[in-house]
């Protein structure tokens, strides 16, 4: 099955074919945050496998034709994990992966959040905490005015839904009954100053999105068909938004990165890109 530009979509139990892709986009992410010597690298590997799903099995989308009405919307509200959205986007044809090596470069359209108006593939303007989630549950109440059938499927961090912002932005698609709205937490424990149960205490997460009146799912973020699968009931839900807490792991596919709170924004130098590219190459 492809996309009209081509791209190949990844069948579901196709594991192996799920791996190779995000081993691809690892790279990436590895090789634009080193090359730039800045960027987001731990949060961005972590959150991969839940992006993979999304756009190479999940999505309806189209990169030959970014603007196309009919499509499926996705928004990082993490904003500043975007070295993942713009690997997997680049690998998907919306622009050249040459593109790239510009990343935070003057004069780019690949800045360190993402910006709507330069990026082709990007919906939304984020970056400053909380913004991402309010601004789609808006874009998909206006999708539900229009009768329009896309969903939108928006990342947030767990540090980041802290925010007062993201609570209001729940209310909101809970009162509006934004069952067009597929939200994932990208539950790694790991914010930029330490862990968030000791910064800012969020369990028992799953009830606290199910007393805004949201449908909630818990599941594995590293597990293609628990992602699949999750998204398939949120889509089948009627009258209510729905998120999924996806349990990652901050630094992923590369060992002495992973759960290391000290990679949420550091870029790894010579030496510990070579080890990184090496461990994933080796999946260790």
């Amino acid at each position: 099955m492809k996309t009209s530009a081509g791209m190949e979509k990844i069948a579901r139990n196709d594991l192996a074919g799920f791996r190779k892709k995000a081993k691809t986009i690892r790279e990436s992410i590895l090789t634009m945050v080193h090359q730039a010597n800045s960027g987001h690298v731990g949060g961005s590997l972590g959150a991969t496998d839940p992006l993979v799903a999304l756009y190479y099995h999940v999505m309806d989308h189209r990169p030959d034709h970014p603007d196309w009405e009919d499509r499926d919307r996705f928004i990082l509200s993490k904003g500043h994990c975007t070295p993942v959205l713009y690997s997997v986007l680049a690998d998907c044809g919306y622009f050249p992966m040459s593109d790239l090596a510009t990343f935070r470069r003057p004069g780019s359209h690949l800045q360190g959040h993402p910006y709507q108006p330069k990026t082709p593939g990007v919906e939304a303007s984020t970056g400053t905490l909380g913004l991402g989630i309010s601004t789609g549950v808006g874009m998909a109440l206006g999708a539900k005015i229009r009768n329009q059938g896309h969903y939108y499927y928006i990342l947030c961090g767990d540090g980041e839904i802290q925010e007062g912002q993201v609570w209001e932005a729940a209310m909101f698609a809970n009162k509006y009954k934004l069952d067009n709205v597929v939200g994932i937490v990208d539950r790694n424990y790991l914010q930029t100053d330490g862990n968030s149960e000791e910064i800012m205490p969020l369990d028992p997460l799953v009830p606290k999105w199910e007393s805004f009146g949201w449908h909630v799912q818990e599941i594995d973020g590293h597990d293609y068909l628990a992602i699949i699968d999750a998204v398939t009931e949120a889509k089948a839900v009627r009258g209510k938004p729905s998120m999924i807490v996806a349990n990652t792991v901050k630094g992923k596919g590369v060992a002495f990165m992973e759960n290391v709170v000290k990679w949420h924004g550091t870029p790894p130098d010579n030496d510990e890109y070579n080890k990184a590219l090496k461990a994933l190459e080796n999946g260790i």
